[in-house]
């Protein structure tokens, strides 16, 4: 069974940082990438960063790039997003997401989500 520990989420002002953090458990070993989506109120989900494990490499949404970093930890399926200069607009559900589908790692597996607010 598929699990995700997410964890850093909060309430922060505009200009400040945050990081998340994501542990996945129970996916298979060739997994190829990790990654954060968001979504905020009354808006679809869109794709923040993803991590790709086999090349060790990187793609971030533009909206994000230059201010955000994502990053594998020391474990296998662990994964961080080191977020700075956060906008009012980086609101929102962050979910993080393994061996998807897609370009930003959506469409198979996706955590529970945690709450990213940023005040102006």
């Amino acid at each position: 069974q598929v699990q995700f520990m997410e964890s850093g989420g909060g309430s922060v002002q505009a200009g400040g940082s945050l990081k998340l953090s994501c542990v996945a458990s129970g996916i298979e070993d060739n997994n190829h990438c990790l990654g954060w989506i968001r979504q905020a109120p009354g808006k679809g989900e869109e794709g923040v960063a993803t991590f790709f494990t086999h090349f060790g490499t990187t793609m971030y949404h533009e909206a994000v790039e230059g201010r955000t970093t994502i990053s594998q930890d020391n474990g296998k399926n662990t994964v961080t997003l080191q977020m700075t200069n956060l906008k009012p607009e980086d609101s929102g559900m962050y979910y993080c997401v393994a061996r998807g589908t897609d370009a930003f790692c959506s469409g198979r597996y996706r955590g529970q989500g945690i709450q990213v607010t940023v005040s102006s």
